[in-house]
């Protein structure tokens, strides 16, 4: 692990936020923030402040990607707003924002965050450069390789008409998003789904050329604008695909964002979960998770010991992680199982997963990053086996209902087990690439995780 001053004081752990124990920028009460690094470990300050807070529930949210932790702090003030008009008279609340270090280019709208600050961050002509905040974000994402990051920076706005070039650009993101990494002991890669073959993803192991194209068409379908040369005909020049070179970048970042968040959750929020239910037996834990960071509270359930009874509910967000996760048998390898298989009998109530078709990041982008070496089909073949939960809910489970938002709201959700609940009637607004990935803000989720926890009036 190597030292950073960036985050926790002198001599902290590369890939850390800093810490804030406070309730700076958010509105509800007995709100803390529980910090983590890249590598899963805790700040021991922000873990002793949770366990202080003094309720009946604790609501514990983890963020999925975000440029900073202003943005994530944003964004747990906005989604626990509506709780505490929500819960019976005999619930207590405490707020739990769970952060970590991820990454979001300015590029992609957060609805009701002021759409227009993006397009003021930009300091380029094109689409295909990198603004002033996502470079900024980039450098604390991946600290120490600002070299490299300023060679990839210059090469997307100089949109060279070189093989030379573009073939050095796959090599640096390959190199920045270490692909060939070797875990290390006791911190397993939590990078590939359960959907496929271990390996390096095919996006970084084909032909730069062939994948940059695939990109851009594919930012092309999502209405995003590619570069020079929209719709990107067969004899289109190089310099027509550096829009998809950069959606490679960002690619990369969602790759190594897959693999941090799985380790934050089994060895970081998961042991601190399991020393919380010891230290306060009798709290109730409420998980939520957006994204990324639905992975993050979902891979934590490896973590707590069979037969716990503090986890009440678990809600999943737009989750970034597969379709399959929590599955006995893969339908295209009945002898394998999920990533969580059965892990859902830890929490004890119920898993829900809400999904919208909206959400473009999941429904086009997501199985681009997650298809593995030794898929024969192009890029953009989609390919069941590397789908989202946040785009279709939980797949392949027996007894897992399927529910319209409207019909959970009305009638209320199974008291255990996985549950996927259809939200795109309010997850629906957001530009492109994402699509409606971060549209989560609204009071119908809110209920959803009251009824999820029992905790209504």
């Amino acid at each position: 692990m190597t030292d950073s001053g960036a985050a926790f004081g002198t001599g902290a752990r590369a890939g850390a936020t800093t810490a804030n124990t406070t309730t700076t920028g958010v509105g509800v009460g007995h709100y803390r923030e529980l910090t983590f690094d890249a590598q899963g470990d805790v700040d021991p300050a922000t873990r002793a402040a949770v366990a202080r807070i003094e309720a009946t529930d604790l609501l514990v949210f983890a963020h999925g990607w975000n440029s900073d932790r202003t943005t994530a702090t944003r964004l747990f003030d906005r989604f626990f707003a509506p709780f505490p008009g929500l819960v019976g008279t005999g619930v207590r609340l405490g707020y739990v924002g769970v952060v970590w270090p991820s990454i979001r280019f300015s590029d992609e709208p957060i609805p009701d965050f002021d759409p227009r600050a993006a397009a003021a961050a930009t300091d380029t002509d094109t689409a295909t450069g990198l603004d002033v905040g996502t470079r900024r974000a980039l450098g604390v994402f991946w600290p120490g390789r600002e070299a490299e990051l300023d060679r990839v920076a210059e090469l997307l706005d100089a949109r060279p008409e070189s093989e030379a070039a573009l073939a050095e650009f796959g090599a640096l993101v390959r190199e920045l998003a270490n692909v060939d990494r070797v875990a290390p002991a006791g911190r397993p890669s939590a990078a590939a789904d359960p959907g496929g073959a271990r390996g390096v993803p095919a996006l970084f192991a084909r032909d730069v050329r062939e994948v940059c194209r695939e990109l851009a068409e594919a930012l092309a379908a999502s209405g995003a604008d590619a570069g020079d040369a929209p719709g990107l005909a067969p004899g289109d020049g190089l310099r027509a695909l550096w829009g998809g070179a950069k959606e490679l970048l960002r690619q990369a970042t969602y790759y190594e964002m897959k693999n941090r968040a799985g380790v934050v959750g089994e060895h970081g929020l998961g042991p601190v979960l399991a020393d919380l239910a010891g230290r306060r037996p009798a709290l109730r834990v409420h998980l939520i998770g957006h994204s990324f960071g639905a992975r993050v509270v979902s891979f934590s359930l490896r973590a707590v010991p069979d037969g716990a009874r503090q986890l009440k509910s678990l809600t999943l967000l737009q989750g970034a992680f597969s379709h399959y996760a929590f599955s006995d048998r893969l339908p295209h390898d009945p002898h394998r199982g999920g990533a969580l298989r059965g892990l859902q009998r830890r929490v004890d109530g119920p898993v829900v997963a809400c999904h919208s078709s909206h959400d473009s990041a999941l429904g086009l982008f997501y199985p681009l990053a997650s298809r593995m070496v030794g898929d024969s089909a192009g890029l953009l073949g989609f390919d069941e086996r590397w789908g989202a939960v946040g785009h279709d809910g939980v797949q392949a489970l027996p007894d897992a209902p399927r529910l319209t938002l409207e019909a959970a709201l009305r009638d209320g959700l199974p008291t255990a087990g996985c549950v996927s609940v259809d939200a795109g009637s309010v997850v629906r607004r957001g530009g492109p690439p994402s699509g409606a990935h971060s549209d989560i803000c609204h009071e119908e989720l809110a209920r959803i995780v009251v009824g999820a926890g029992r905790m209504g009036r």
